[in-house]
């Protein structure tokens, strides 16, 4: 028998489950795909994409994963204070205001410009001590690392490190996810170029591959490799099969069935009109749960194995469907559909509503019922 639902489950328009034991096992294949000696990092930034930061990272670190990367010095502190002896690295660098405690919670800033370099080297320079700091190299994708004038300042005056406990150095790639771009080998190849030309950088770790680049192969694995949306269950590549278990299970709660004919319409807009008999569920998710409006007579939702189209415009609290093909004793006030979930995973959601799986567990509301099933206990991979 079924336990009964909780209070806060049974009066929740949607139940989010996510599957920390899916989660480690896929920590642990892309682990296993990477060259021998690499390290596995995990990237939870984002509150680990939407899903949970505090129940995430403690998972992964179970697991045996033991250096992870946030974005913002924020999220920095509430990982330390989840993990006291993890090896925690930010994406952002530091700020003046921030260095002096990043350094005090042992956390490492990626360095990102040569303004940030200088300013590490004068807080090393002021306190007597080394500053831990990683540098950042932009291989192409000109967004945040050094840039080719700031590296050459570098290879000229290589005092400028001068002060810095240098922990990695790392680039990032633009178009992982399409394993034929050939930006990818540009990149590994202006990588290559910057650590040769820059003694101090081909003195320590590097770090290269995200999702996925580790599918790439040894070639871009180095040191370090640093998966995020992979270890959600997002596909790493576009042009294949996701080899990653599905972490996300997303239901939506039938609030009330009616039969409805022509010429009648369904929700704000009259933007669907009914061409025959049909009967319409409608579920308690919306685009204040982070369902998107263009998902709007675009998605579907599966009840059982049955597809059911969206009907109408996804509003802030409430979305319609068909159910016409469903049986009806399966249609019914309280029963609950897969809006993410085996026949139809964030990726598929994605795609229906133009955009791309990040966007959609990034977005994913606060309102859900959220149950994390526990990973098994086992011992560190």
């Amino acid at each position: 028998m079924s336990p009964e639902p909780s209070a806060t489950e049974s009066l929740a328009g949607g139940i989010l489950r996510i599957d920390l034991g899916a989660l480690v096992a896929n920590w642990r294949l892309l682990k296993g795909k990477l060259a021998k000696g690499a390290t596995c990092a995990a990237v939870v930034k984002a509150d680990a994409y939407g899903l949970g930061m505090a129940e995430v990272a403690p998972a992964l670190y179970q697991a045996g994963c033991r250096v992870f990367f946030v974005a913002l010095a924020e999220e920095a502190f509430a990982l330390r204070a989840l993990l006291p002896d993890a090896e925690i690295h930010v994406f952002s660098g530091a700020t003046d205001a921030s260095l002096s405690e990043l350094l005090r919670h042992g956390i490492i800033p990626v360095l990102n410009s040569l303004p940030q370099i200088d300013a590490a080297t004068a807080h090393a320079k002021a306190r007597g001590k080394p500053v831990a700091a990683d540098v950042h190299v932009d291989s192409g994708m000109n967004r945040l690392g050094l840039e080719a004038s700031e590296l050459a300042a570098i290879a000229s005056a290589p005092a400028r490190l001068a002060g810095l406990d240098l922990r990695l150095v790392m680039s990032h790639l633009a178009c992982a996810d399409e394993p034929a771009h050939p930006l990818s080998a540009q990149q590994l190849a202006a990588f290559k170029a910057a650590r040769a030309r820059i003694p101090a950088f081909a003195a320590v770790p590097a770090s290269f591959a995200n999702s996925a680049g580790i599918f790439l192969g040894a070639d871009y694995h180095f040191d370090l490799a640093r998966p995020g949306a992979a270890l959600y269950g997002l596909k790493p590549h576009n042009s294949a099969p996701n080899p990653m278990a599905q972490v996300v299970r997303l239901q939506g709660k039938i609030l009330q069935v009616r039969d409805v004919d022509t010429p009648m319409t369904v929700g704000y807009g009259a933007a669907h009109r009914v061409t025959g008999k049909a009967r319409i569920a409608t579920v308690g998710v919306g685009y204040a749960d982070g369902y998107r409006q263009s998902l709007t007579n675009r998605g579907h939702a599966y009840l059982g194995d049955i597809r059911v189209p969206v009907v109408g415009r996804v509003s802030m609290d409430l979305i319609a469907l068909d159910v016409s093909q469903v049986p009806a004793a399966l249609a019914v006030p309280g029963a609950v559909v897969d809006l993410i979930g085996p026949h139809h995973d964030a990726d598929a959601l994605a795609g229906e509503a133009q955009t791309i799986g990040y966007e959609i567990l990034t977005g994913l509301g606060r309102r859900f019922h959220r149950i994390y099933v526990p990973a098994k206990e086992s011992q560190p991979a």
